[in-house]
Protein backbone atom coordinates (compact mmCIF):
# COMPACT_ATOMS: atom_id res chain seq x y z
CA UNK A 1 0.00 0.00 0.00
CA UNK A 2 1.07 3.43 -1.06
CA UNK A 3 1.71 6.00 1.62
CA UNK A 4 0.94 10.10 1.82
CA UNK A 5 3.93 11.42 1.66
CA UNK A 6 3.24 14.59 3.56
CA UNK A 7 5.22 16.75 6.22
CA UNK A 8 2.79 19.58 6.94
CA UNK A 9 1.50 20.52 10.26
CA UNK A 10 -1.74 18.67 11.09
CA UNK A 11 -3.68 21.78 12.03
CA UNK A 12 -2.57 25.53 12.20
CA UNK A 13 -2.28 27.53 15.32
CA UNK A 14 -2.25 31.11 16.61
CA UNK A 15 -3.21 32.56 13.17
CA UNK A 16 -5.79 35.36 14.16
CA UNK A 17 -2.98 36.80 16.72
CA UNK A 18 -0.82 37.25 14.01
CA UNK A 19 -3.28 38.94 11.68
CA UNK A 20 -3.67 41.48 15.03
CA UNK A 21 -0.73 42.20 15.51
CA UNK A 22 0.31 42.93 11.83
CA UNK A 23 -2.32 44.90 11.53
CA UNK A 24 -1.66 47.31 15.08
CA UNK A 25 1.96 47.50 14.37
CA UNK A 26 1.55 48.18 10.29
CA UNK A 27 -1.00 51.02 12.05
CA UNK A 28 1.69 52.15 14.31
CA UNK A 29 4.14 52.25 11.94
CA UNK A 30 2.13 54.92 9.71
CA UNK A 31 1.81 57.09 12.32
CA UNK A 32 5.45 56.74 13.74
CA UNK A 33 6.39 57.95 10.16
CA UNK A 34 4.97 60.37 9.22
CA UNK A 35 5.16 61.79 13.16
CA UNK A 36 9.02 61.39 12.53
CA UNK A 37 8.81 63.90 10.24
CA UNK A 38 6.45 66.59 11.97
CA UNK A 39 7.81 66.52 15.01
CA UNK A 40 11.39 66.33 12.99
CA UNK A 41 12.85 63.48 15.45
CA UNK A 42 15.19 61.05 13.94
CA UNK A 43 15.34 58.94 16.87
CA UNK A 44 11.27 58.75 16.12
CA UNK A 45 12.16 57.73 12.64
CA UNK A 46 14.98 55.26 13.63
CA UNK A 47 12.43 53.55 15.39
CA UNK A 48 10.27 53.41 12.68
CA UNK A 49 12.64 51.37 11.20
CA UNK A 50 12.78 49.10 14.06
CA UNK A 51 9.04 49.13 13.90
CA UNK A 52 9.30 48.08 10.10
CA UNK A 53 11.63 44.95 11.22
CA UNK A 54 8.55 44.10 13.16
CA UNK A 55 5.82 44.57 10.20
CA UNK A 56 8.12 42.64 7.95
CA UNK A 57 8.42 40.31 10.54
CA UNK A 58 4.86 39.24 11.63
CA UNK A 59 4.53 39.39 7.95
CA UNK A 60 6.94 36.53 7.14
CA UNK A 61 5.57 34.61 9.48
CA UNK A 62 1.79 34.62 7.76
CA UNK A 63 3.33 33.73 4.96
CA UNK A 64 5.16 30.85 6.50
CA UNK A 65 1.94 29.84 8.36
CA UNK A 66 -0.34 30.30 4.89
CA UNK A 67 1.96 28.51 3.03
CA UNK A 68 2.78 25.81 5.53
CA UNK A 69 -0.73 24.20 4.11
CA UNK A 70 0.33 24.47 0.46
CA UNK A 71 1.42 20.89 -0.24
CA UNK A 72 4.03 19.90 -2.66
CA UNK A 73 3.49 19.85 -6.34
CA UNK A 74 5.02 18.38 -9.52
CA UNK A 75 7.16 21.53 -9.47
CA UNK A 76 8.03 22.35 -5.86
CA UNK A 77 8.68 18.87 -3.99
CA UNK A 78 9.85 20.68 -0.96
CA UNK A 79 6.70 22.81 -1.22
CA UNK A 80 6.92 26.59 -0.38
CA UNK A 81 8.96 26.56 2.67
CA UNK A 82 11.82 28.56 1.65
CA UNK A 83 9.88 31.62 0.54
CA UNK A 84 10.21 32.75 4.72
CA UNK A 85 14.54 32.93 3.95
CA UNK A 86 13.51 35.25 0.70
CA UNK A 87 11.43 37.17 2.74
CA UNK A 88 14.04 38.20 5.18
CA UNK A 89 16.44 38.59 2.73
CA UNK A 90 14.62 41.38 1.48
CA UNK A 91 13.35 42.37 4.82
CA UNK A 92 17.35 42.57 6.03
CA UNK A 93 18.33 44.43 2.48
CA UNK A 94 15.71 47.01 2.92
CA UNK A 95 16.62 47.58 6.94
CA UNK A 96 20.66 48.21 6.03
CA UNK A 97 19.40 51.06 3.59
CA UNK A 98 17.30 52.45 6.38
CA UNK A 99 19.90 52.07 8.80
CA UNK A 100 22.54 53.64 6.65
CA UNK A 101 20.03 56.68 5.75
CA UNK A 102 19.49 57.69 9.68
CA UNK A 103 23.14 56.93 10.85
CA UNK A 104 24.33 59.00 7.57
CA UNK A 105 21.41 61.33 8.48
CA UNK A 106 22.49 61.57 12.56
CA UNK A 107 25.77 62.98 11.50
CA UNK A 108 24.47 65.62 9.81
CA UNK A 109 22.35 66.44 12.87
CA UNK A 110 25.22 66.52 15.45
CA UNK A 111 27.09 69.09 13.65
CA UNK A 112 23.62 70.81 12.98
CA UNK A 113 21.42 70.24 15.85
CA UNK A 114 17.84 70.89 14.58
CA UNK A 115 14.53 71.95 16.76
CA UNK A 116 12.51 68.73 17.93
CA UNK A 117 9.10 68.65 19.05
CA UNK A 118 8.98 66.96 22.17
CA UNK A 119 5.58 66.74 23.25
CA UNK A 120 4.76 65.37 19.82
CA UNK A 121 7.43 62.68 20.07
CA UNK A 122 6.58 61.73 23.56
CA UNK A 123 2.66 60.94 22.76
CA UNK A 124 4.03 59.25 19.55
CA UNK A 125 6.37 56.90 21.00
CA UNK A 126 3.70 56.54 24.20
CA UNK A 127 0.99 55.57 21.68
CA UNK A 128 3.91 52.61 20.23
CA UNK A 129 4.55 51.73 23.39
CA UNK A 130 0.92 50.70 24.11
CA UNK A 131 0.57 49.08 20.50
CA UNK A 132 3.83 46.95 21.58
CA UNK A 133 2.33 46.06 24.71
CA UNK A 134 -0.83 44.88 23.18
CA UNK A 135 0.80 42.71 20.49
CA UNK A 136 3.16 41.38 23.00
CA UNK A 137 0.11 39.91 24.71
CA UNK A 138 -1.60 38.43 21.82
CA UNK A 139 1.85 36.77 20.58
CA UNK A 140 2.65 35.60 24.18
CA UNK A 141 0.74 32.71 24.35
CA UNK A 142 1.88 31.12 20.56
CA UNK A 143 5.52 31.73 21.11
CA UNK A 144 5.81 28.79 23.16
CA UNK A 145 4.27 26.60 20.56
CA UNK A 146 5.41 28.11 17.34
CA UNK A 147 9.22 29.44 16.01
CA UNK A 148 7.40 31.62 13.45
CA UNK A 149 5.39 33.49 16.71
CA UNK A 150 8.30 33.35 19.07
CA UNK A 151 10.20 35.42 16.49
CA UNK A 152 7.53 37.62 16.08
CA UNK A 153 7.26 37.81 19.61
CA UNK A 154 10.75 38.87 20.12
CA UNK A 155 10.59 41.54 17.85
CA UNK A 156 7.74 43.28 19.38
CA UNK A 157 9.49 42.60 22.67
CA UNK A 158 12.51 44.37 21.17
CA UNK A 159 10.57 47.31 19.79
CA UNK A 160 8.74 47.82 23.39
CA UNK A 161 12.00 48.93 24.68
CA UNK A 162 12.45 50.91 21.44
CA UNK A 163 9.79 52.97 22.55
CA UNK A 164 10.97 53.26 25.89
CA UNK A 165 14.25 54.77 25.12
CA UNK A 166 12.40 57.62 22.74
CA UNK A 167 9.98 58.68 25.44
CA UNK A 168 13.18 58.72 27.83
CA UNK A 169 15.02 60.85 25.04
CA UNK A 170 11.79 63.08 24.41
CA UNK A 171 11.48 64.00 28.33
CA UNK A 172 15.09 64.42 28.98
CA UNK A 173 14.96 67.07 25.97
CA UNK A 174 11.80 68.46 27.45
CA UNK A 175 13.59 68.97 30.51
CA UNK A 176 17.15 70.16 29.49
CA UNK A 177 16.77 71.38 25.95
CA UNK A 178 19.74 69.61 24.93
CA UNK A 179 18.95 68.74 21.04
CA UNK A 180 21.54 66.20 20.71
CA UNK A 181 20.07 63.93 22.48
CA UNK A 182 17.71 63.01 19.30
CA UNK A 183 20.83 62.00 17.04
CA UNK A 184 22.29 59.76 19.85
CA UNK A 185 19.22 58.02 20.89
CA UNK A 186 19.12 57.46 16.60
CA UNK A 187 22.51 56.12 16.47
CA UNK A 188 21.57 53.84 19.46
CA UNK A 189 18.47 52.25 17.98
CA UNK A 190 20.30 52.09 14.58
CA UNK A 191 23.46 50.26 16.41
CA UNK A 192 20.85 48.28 17.63
CA UNK A 193 19.11 47.42 14.68
CA UNK A 194 21.67 46.33 12.89
CA UNK A 195 23.68 43.06 14.27
CA UNK A 196 20.18 41.71 14.63
CA UNK A 197 19.35 42.25 10.95
CA UNK A 198 22.89 40.77 10.06
CA UNK A 199 21.68 37.84 12.58
CA UNK A 200 18.46 37.48 10.37
CA UNK A 201 20.24 37.84 7.01
CA UNK A 202 22.65 35.20 7.95
CA UNK A 203 20.33 32.53 8.84
CA UNK A 204 18.68 33.23 5.62
CA UNK A 205 21.52 32.76 3.70
CA UNK A 206 22.03 29.54 5.65
CA UNK A 207 18.81 28.08 4.52
CA UNK A 208 19.23 29.26 0.98
CA UNK A 209 22.70 27.77 0.76
CA UNK A 210 21.55 24.43 2.56
CA UNK A 211 23.37 25.17 5.06
CA UNK A 212 23.74 22.77 8.48
CA UNK A 213 20.45 24.46 10.93
CA UNK A 214 21.32 26.55 14.04
CA UNK A 215 22.16 24.34 17.29
CA UNK A 216 22.45 20.89 14.93
CA UNK A 217 26.61 19.60 14.74
CA UNK A 218 26.82 17.20 12.46
CA UNK A 219 29.55 15.31 14.28
CA UNK A 220 26.97 14.98 16.60
CA UNK A 221 24.71 13.21 14.49
CA UNK A 222 27.00 10.96 13.00
CA UNK A 223 28.25 9.82 16.88
CA UNK A 224 24.37 9.34 17.61
CA UNK A 225 24.09 7.05 14.55
CA UNK A 226 26.93 5.32 15.20
CA UNK A 227 26.14 4.60 18.72
CA UNK A 228 23.43 2.03 17.61
CA UNK A 229 24.43 -1.20 17.89
CA UNK A 230 23.35 -2.25 14.76
CA UNK A 231 25.30 0.07 12.92
CA UNK A 232 28.97 -0.60 11.40
CA UNK A 233 29.16 2.67 9.23
CA UNK A 234 27.51 5.91 8.38
CA UNK A 235 28.73 7.71 5.28
CA UNK A 236 27.22 10.49 2.49
CA UNK A 237 25.80 12.34 5.86
CA UNK A 238 23.95 15.46 4.66
CA UNK A 239 21.96 17.42 7.14
CA UNK A 240 20.26 20.64 5.77
CA UNK A 241 17.00 22.95 6.87
CA UNK A 242 14.30 23.30 4.44
CA UNK A 243 13.20 26.18 5.98
CA UNK A 244 14.60 28.12 9.61
CA UNK A 245 12.36 25.60 11.52
CA UNK A 246 12.76 22.46 9.12
CA UNK A 247 16.08 20.60 9.78
CA UNK A 248 16.21 17.44 6.91
CA UNK A 249 18.93 14.62 6.87
CA UNK A 250 20.30 12.11 4.75
CA UNK A 251 22.58 9.15 5.01
CA UNK A 252 23.68 5.69 3.97
CA UNK A 253 24.23 3.42 6.81
CA UNK A 254 25.75 -0.02 6.79
CA UNK A 255 24.12 -2.54 8.56
CA UNK A 256 25.28 -5.17 11.09
CA UNK A 257 24.65 -8.72 9.94
CA UNK A 258 21.74 -10.44 11.49
CA UNK A 259 19.87 -6.41 12.00
CA UNK A 260 16.43 -5.84 10.49
CA UNK A 261 16.77 -3.34 8.19
CA UNK A 262 13.47 -1.72 8.91
CA UNK A 263 13.63 -2.18 12.86
CA UNK A 264 17.09 -0.28 12.26
CA UNK A 265 15.16 2.33 10.41
CA UNK A 266 12.78 2.68 13.18
CA UNK A 267 15.06 3.24 15.93
CA UNK A 268 17.34 5.94 14.10
CA UNK A 269 14.77 7.96 12.68
CA UNK A 270 13.42 8.35 16.77
CA UNK A 271 16.55 8.60 18.01
CA UNK A 272 16.76 11.42 15.36
CA UNK A 273 13.95 13.07 16.34
CA UNK A 274 14.23 13.04 20.36
CA UNK A 275 17.87 14.01 19.94
CA UNK A 276 18.02 16.85 17.19
CA UNK A 277 14.53 17.15 16.21
CA UNK A 278 15.05 16.03 12.57
CA UNK A 279 12.01 14.20 11.91
CA UNK A 280 12.91 14.35 7.50
CA UNK A 281 15.01 11.53 7.41
CA UNK A 282 16.34 9.70 4.70
CA UNK A 283 18.16 6.61 5.33
CA UNK A 284 19.78 4.12 2.79
CA UNK A 285 20.59 0.68 4.47
CA UNK A 286 23.68 -1.04 2.78
CA UNK A 287 24.30 -4.97 3.72
CA UNK A 288 28.03 -4.35 2.23
CA UNK A 289 31.56 -2.93 4.16
CA UNK A 290 35.14 -3.27 3.77
CA UNK A 291 35.68 -3.57 7.48
CA UNK A 292 35.11 0.29 8.20
CA UNK A 293 33.72 1.20 11.34
CA UNK A 294 32.33 4.77 12.84
CA UNK A 295 35.41 5.23 14.47
CA UNK A 296 37.82 5.68 11.74
CA UNK A 297 35.31 7.95 9.52
CA UNK A 298 35.98 6.53 5.86
CA UNK A 299 33.35 5.93 4.00
CA UNK A 300 32.53 2.12 3.09
CA UNK A 301 32.37 1.23 -0.34
CA UNK A 302 28.58 0.74 -1.42
CA UNK A 303 27.95 -2.49 -3.22
CA UNK A 304 26.73 -2.70 -6.54
CA UNK A 305 23.09 -4.01 -5.58
CA UNK A 306 23.06 -0.91 -3.23
CA UNK A 307 23.79 1.81 -5.98
CA UNK A 308 21.25 -0.30 -8.41
CA UNK A 309 18.73 0.39 -5.37
CA UNK A 310 19.60 3.90 -4.47
CA UNK A 311 15.94 4.92 -3.32
CA UNK A 312 16.66 7.22 -0.16
CA UNK A 313 13.99 5.43 1.61
CA UNK A 314 12.68 4.84 5.15
CA UNK A 315 11.70 8.76 5.74
CA UNK A 316 11.33 8.48 9.54
CA UNK A 317 7.90 10.56 11.05
CA UNK A 318 7.60 12.20 14.65
CA UNK A 319 8.33 10.54 17.90
CA UNK A 320 6.00 7.21 16.86
CA UNK A 321 9.21 6.93 14.51
CA UNK A 322 6.74 6.43 11.47
CA UNK A 323 8.77 5.23 8.36
CA UNK A 324 7.61 5.81 4.70
CA UNK A 325 9.23 3.69 2.08
CA UNK A 326 8.57 4.24 -1.62
CA UNK A 327 7.67 0.95 -3.10
CA UNK A 328 10.27 -1.02 -5.22
CA UNK A 329 9.74 -2.93 -8.19
CA UNK A 330 13.22 -4.59 -7.27
CA UNK A 331 14.43 -6.30 -3.58
CA UNK A 332 16.45 -4.11 -2.24
CA UNK A 333 20.06 -5.42 -0.74
CA UNK A 334 18.69 -7.47 2.08
CA UNK A 335 16.19 -8.38 -0.18
CA UNK A 336 13.21 -6.99 1.41
CA UNK A 337 10.46 -5.69 -0.86
CA UNK A 338 7.66 -2.88 -0.84
CA UNK A 339 6.57 -0.45 2.20
CA UNK A 340 7.23 -1.66 5.42
CA UNK A 341 4.86 -0.18 8.59
CA UNK A 342 5.58 -0.38 11.55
Amino acid sequence: MGHDHDHLPSEIRHEKPLWWALGLTTTFLVVEVLGAFWTNSLALLSDAAHMATDTLALMIALVAVRLSRRPPDARRTYGYARLEALGAMINGGMLFVVAAYILWEAVARFRQPQEIASTGMLMIAAFGLVINLISMRLLRAGSGESLNVKGAYLEVWADMLGSVAVITGALLIRWTGWKPIDPILAVLIGLWVLPRTWVLMREAINVLLEGVPKGIQVDAVRARLCAHDGVLDVHDLHVWALASSTPALTAHVVIAEGMDPDVLRRRLGSALHEDFGIDHVTLQIEADHCGDDCGDGTPAAPSRQAEDDHDHAAHAGHAHGHVHEPRRSSPDAQGHHGHPHP
